[in-house]
């Protein structure tokens, strides 16, 4: 049997990161997806028949087997096996850590594993109902915790925390500002990770933005805690920038044994070092990528501080504060060509996305054995966190 060090990636590629109604928004998820996994075997000169099987994460399909159509359209044969995997937020990156575990088992020798999402597509759903004659109700997020007091909306747990750790609106809109700057300054430094699909090229939501956009922006979450005074909420509330805005996307990466990668007579680019998801409090979602971090270090004896690079998926600008505080990280540090804030949120393919732009950074510029981080969290207070070696 494999051990979790005999994995090896091969390639990696993602699309553009395109805001809902925009350049991906008539596209289903195999019809973004398949395109990026044939250009990454392009890219990277693997075979379609040497993949064994597919595995894709994804959250607002409803259903279905996503990875199956995936794996149809872009041409695998019918034998070729496809697992959709939904953990929502963390379906990415879990896609590509099962990925590893089948490999490990002996079950495959290539795995193709990612996420994507089609947020402009997602089924308009409602609940059943329960008796005659009673109207179906529409909902747009489901449940995540079966007590609905541990199943706070994501924003207002967000602006929970904000106000119980005092982080202020400023930082956070200040967080956002950085985001955007820097996706903004690595435009061209991106380009060779994403695979163009019809008229998305690069990732449409970065801008520039000043003082004057960020007072204009209006407030999307403040605390409901009473105890505190009107203004001091409204101080540490949450605004419209300082949120990871909803989009549509792609990302894989190709996982092999290094038996298979010899076969193929690919120099393998990176080693798959370890990968953790973990369970947290559901009340505040957004922290579990801090215990998934401190678990996959560790697992592997490391420190934050021996990482390269860190990619975090940050979903809210309090998430990412609170992420480099409680771990010591300077923000200099973490997603330093900008991180879902100045990019967008395809749910079920960010963290896949995380992992690709580690990938894609640590190929530009990491010495050999340089270490870097990739995580993230979802709803319901999961999250996971892998690390990657240079070869």
């Amino acid at each position: 049997m494999n051990t979790m060090h005999d994995a090896v990636i091969l390639g990696w590629g993602r699309s553009a990161v395109t805001p809902v109604g925009g350049a991906l928004s008539s596209l289903q998820p195999h019809e973004i997806g398949a395109p990026v996994m044939l250009g990454i075997l392009q890219r990277f000169g693997i075979p379609l028949s040497a993949i064994d099987a597919v595995i894709a994460g994804n959250a607002m399909g409803a259903g279905g087997n996503p990875a199956r159509m995936l794996a149809l359209a872009a041409g695998c044969a019918d034998r070729i096996p496809a697992l959709s995997v939904d953990s929502q937020c963390c379906a990415g990156l879990d896609a590509v850590a099962l990925a590893n575990g089948m490999l490990a088992a002996g079950n495959a020798d290539v795995v193709i594993a990612g996420g994507v999402e089609a947020w402009s597509r997602a089924p308009i759903r409602q609940h059943r109902p329960r008796h005659p004659g009673e109207p179906a109700i529409e909902y747009g997020s489901p449940a995540f915790a079966p007590d609905p007091a541990r199943d706070p909306d994501m924003l207002l747990a967000a602006a929970r925390h904000a106000l119980a750790a005092g982080i202020t609106r400023e930082q956070q809109d200040d967080w956002a500002l950085q985001s955007h700057a820097r996706a903004v300054a690595a435009h061209l430094h991106v380009q060779d990770e994403i695979i163009a699909i019809g008229a998305a090229t690069c990732d449409s939501y970065p801008r520039a933005l000043d003082q004057r956009h960020l007072t204009r922006m209006p407030v999307a979450a403040i605390s409901d805690d009473e105890r505190v005074d009107a203004a001091t909420r409204q101080a540490h509330a949450i605004s419209r920038i300082a949120i990871s805005p909803s989009a549509d996307g792609a990302a894989f990466v190709i996982i092999a044994t290094r038996d298979a990668a010899r076969r193929l007579n690919l120099r393998p680019q990176f080693t798959w070092r370890a990968g953790v998801s973990v369970g947290a409090l559901p009340e505040t979602p957004m922290l579990a990528a801090i215990d998934a971090t401190q678990a996959v270090l560790a697992r592997t004896a490391n420190k934050i501080g021996a990482m390269w690079g860190v990619e975090l998926h940050d979903a809210f600008a309090a998430q990412a504060i609170a992420f480099c505080e409680t771990l010591h990280l300077s923000p200099a540090q973490l997603n330093r060509h900008g991180g879902g804030l100045g990019r967008g949120h395809p749910i079920g393919a960010s963290g896949a996305i995380s992992l690709v732009r580690l990938l894609a950074d640590m190929h530009h510029a990491a010495p050999d054995g340089a270490l870097g981080l990739a995580t993230i969290a979802a709803a319901g207070g999961l999250a996971t966190a892998a690390i990657i070696e240079r070869c």
